[in-house]
């Protein structure tokens, strides 16, 4: 079978019981992950004024926003569902740069219910092979060089999840994956400029799964040769360094999704270390008053990424999220980096942002033998200097966090939303996720998502 053919059988067959333990537990828990990340991004810039954009178009109603309930398309729940699960930047992330889940979980969601249910054994393993197939698709920062990954690779990880879900035939999927090739796109620049953009690539990678998907079973058709053809995935994305069978190496025996790393703090990953190197010079006794200076060595990819100057704009939750500066001046003067930090008021705090200006940040291309994510932090108070660096930041692979980090952090992004759930809600919630795999129906999910203190059409 050549690589287009193997990944679509891959896709179509692969049992929950044949994927790794290890690779099982990373699905699961970035299914948890982006539920919690949802809830509390649904009242977030932008958010609300898709939502309203999208009700005023109206449609079948064939999945649900969460914790609004609104009743809308399969492809326009899982856009707003998407939109809300990146707008905190809390979810799961791979190198160098792809978000994943914040696509996959509600494109299968929304293709659940418009199924009309489906167990969870069926949900993690449709999540699991997209996934995999877009980890597999991922490729370096040097090609990439400036493509947004997750705009690039998510909606063909999208579609591949819906076309498990949705039982399309191998030329159905086929077709889809073709389709949603063409759909594939997006640029760092949104990060960088401080734009809603990046959030609303995520839910247009989970809406494109959707559409792809449903296109494909009215028959509609993609470039079959997407992969690996004249114009394909490898000539426009792999520049022609990338051969399609390197995609396929393996398949089915190791999971390349274990490369999947979940953040410690809401901001970008590449933001993680320097965070961590900030709180550790605090925990030694250097306190924000006396800093003079703090220098920020990054590799040269991350110092392009969230090395620019601190300068809040329209967004400053994206702008707080996507400097290095800001995190470093966070870390520093409130002792930690939770999602208060992050509000707009937080982020263009005067004492912050006085702070934030005695941050300077250099790019050394040295660090790039030292991991995708190593930092340094060298801080001069009161005439004295001290250094800090770490080579693996927390949450990557090789530095994993603890479930019960895991389980903090799904709380606080439940308590953390403008529009709260009842304790009774969250609890059966946090129950039936412990169960995730042995549910019947995983769109009984959907009704403990939902917040009463949500105004909603919920016409059905």
């Amino acid at each position: 079978m050549s690589p287009t053919e193997q990944l679509i059988d891959f896709v179509r067959s692969t049992r929950l019981d044949e994927i790794d333990l290890e690779a099982r537990r990373i699905v699961r828990t970035m299914i948890t992950t982006v539920l919690g990340t949802t809830v509390a991004g649904a009242g977030e810039d932008g958010c609300r004024e898709l939502r309203g954009l999208l009700l005023e178009n109206g449609g079948a109603p064939q999945a649900t926003s969460l914790v609004h309930g609104d009743r809308l398309p399969a492809a326009s729940a899982a856009l707003l569902n998407g939109v809300m699960a990146r707008a905190l930047d809390y979810c799961d992330a791979m190198e160098p740069g792809l978000h994943l889940g914040s696509s996959l979980v509600p494109a299968a969601l929304a293709a659940a219910e418009f199924r009309g249910g489906v167990s969870g054994e069926e949900f993690v393993t449709a999540v699991a092979v997209g996934a995999e197939l877009g980890s597999r698709l991922n490729l370096t920062e040097a090609l990439y060089d400036g493509l947004d990954p997750t705009g690039v690779v998510a909606p063909l990880a999208a579609t591949a999840t819906v076309g498990r879900i949705l039982g399309l035939s191998g030329d159905q999927l086929l077709a889809a994956l073709g389709l949603a090739f063409n759909r594939a796109g997006g640029s760092f620049q949104s990060n960088v400029d401080g734009s809603l953009a990046v959030r609303l690539i995520q839910g247009w990678a989970a809406e494109a799964g959707v559409t792809c998907a449903l296109w494909a079973l009215r028959g509609l058709t993609g470039p079959h040769n997407f992969l690996d053809g004249v114009y394909g995935y490898t000539h426009l994305y792999g520049r022609g360094q990338v051969d399609a069978t390197t995609f396929v190496e393996e398949l089915g025996d190791h999971y390349a999704l274990t490369g999947t790393m979940f953040k410690k703090y809401p901001s970008c990953g590449l933001t993680q270390g320097v965070t961590e190197l900030a709180l550790q010079a605090r925990r030694s006794g250097i306190l924000a008053d006396r800093i003079d200076r703090v220098e920020v060595v990054l590799p040269p990819y991350a110092y392009r990424l969230v090395g620019h100057p601190f300068a809040p704009g329209t967004n400053p939750r994206v702008d707080g999220q996507f400097s290095a500066r800001f995190c470093v001046a966070n870390a520093f003067l409130r002792g930690s980096s939770r999602l208060e930090h992050f509000t707009p008021t937080a982020v263009t705090g005067k004492e912050v942002g006085d702070l934030a200006a005695r941050v300077h940040v250099t790019a050394d291309p040295a660090l790039d033998t030292r991991g995708h994510s190593a930092a340094d932090l060298i801080v001069v108070s009161q005439g004295s200097e001290q250094r800090f660096g770490l080579d693996i930041a927390p949450g990557f692979p090789g530095n994993a966090l603890s479930q019960g980090y895991h389980d903090r952090r799904l709380r606080d992004c439940l308590a953390a939303t403008a529009y709260p759930l009842p304790d009774s809600r969250i609890e059966k919630l946090m129950e039936s996720l412990k169960a995730l795999e042995e549910l019947d129906d995983v769109t009984d999910l959907v009704a403990d998502l939902i917040s009463p203190e949500a105004d909603a059409d919920r016409t059905a």
